[in-house]
């Protein structure tokens, strides 16, 4: 049987050595050692990492994988058809939700710009009355104005909301997001987007500690690349620790979120953070320190 160093593997198969190595650290992918203790590898191992690659693309997790390589590997089509198909279908069902929530708030942010334009321009200050932040809240706040009292307003200095994602394979990897904007009654109002922002906030922490490792690879990683240099061309770039911040235009936060949620699936160490700020989106995007240069390759360096 044909050996292929590890340079040889991450050849043919176009994934990283450094994944190649994060996999058998997961007992996904096994090698033989040569007396010089190098990694040696069959052919089976092409075959197996597009299985990997595949079940990766559809989302599941690593320990997943693990499981159906070993029905994969002994060769029982129907055992491994039984072991996709509910997983498929539970994956299934949490992008039709997930996409459920970012159309509804795709569609408020187009109804909030919609209202926004059709406000008049007013030379005097902004007032309860004005309603910024969401469609039809103008209406609604002069109906009430009579009480001194406005159903969704915002003050002279806007209003902003935030959301997080955090690498690990939770909530966040799924691309899941808490945002938090508006007024009611002088108080801010969240509008939740996930299983909680605390949930989420747990998962933050969660992401320094993640293999630094891609599974994507040739093709793919040159076309989620592509994707993401053109889903940020002309943000306004600001280092901060561990990462980089990016203010863009709040009409890309679908496209912004919907990469963001794609990168966490293959790169688990990358945290994105989502603020929103009226016409603003600022994207924070942090790495642990040895994938700082991943992290370059994707959104360049400074200046």
């Amino acid at each position: 049987m044909t050996s292929l160093m590890i340079s040889q593997l991450a050849e043919r198969s176009g994934v990283p050595a450094t994944t190649l190595r994060f996999y058998e650290s997961a007992g996904l992918l096994s090698a033989d050692r040569t007396p010089a203790g190098y990694r040696m590898y069959g052919e089976d191992a092409v075959d197996r990492l597009a299985f990997i690659g595949a079940a990766k693309h559809l989302g599941l997790a690593l320990g997943e994988i693990g499981e159906l390589v070993g029905v994969w590997e002994a060769g029982a089509c129907r055992d491994v058809k039984a072991g996709l198909r509910p997983r498929i279908s539970a994956r299934l069902a949490e992008a039709e939700s997930r996409a459920a929530e970012l159309a509804a708030f795709t569609a408020s942010l187009r109804g909030a710009l919609a209202h926004l334009d059709a406000l008049p321009d007013r030379a005097g200050r902004c007032d309860p009355g004005c309603g910024f932040l969401a469609p039809g809240a103008g209406s609604a706040a002069r109906g009430s104005s009579a009480s001194g009292s406005s159903a969704s307003g915002s003050s002279a200095s806007g209003s902003s909301a935030s959301g997080s994602a955090a690498a690990s394979g939770g909530a966040a990897a799924s691309g899941r997001a808490a945002a938090s904007g508006g007024s009611r009654g002088g108080q801010p109002v969240d509008v939740v987007l996930s299983a909680g922002r605390r949930a989420a906030e747990r998962e933050a922490e969660r992401w320094p500690a993640a293999p630094v490792a891609c599974s994507l690879g040739g093709d793919g990683l040159r076309e989620r690349t592509d994707r993401w240099r053109e889903a940020v061309a002309g943000a306004t770039r600001t280092d901060v620790p561990e990462g980089l911040r990016l203010t863009l235009p709040v009409d890309r936060v679908a496209r912004i979120a919907e990469l963001a949620a794609a990168e966490q699936e293959c790169c688990p160490f990358f945290d994105f953070r989502l603020h929103l700020d009226g016409p603003y989106l600022h994207l924070e995007v942090r790495a642990p320190a040895d994938g700082g240069a991943l992290l370059t390759d994707l959104f360049g360096s400074a200046g």
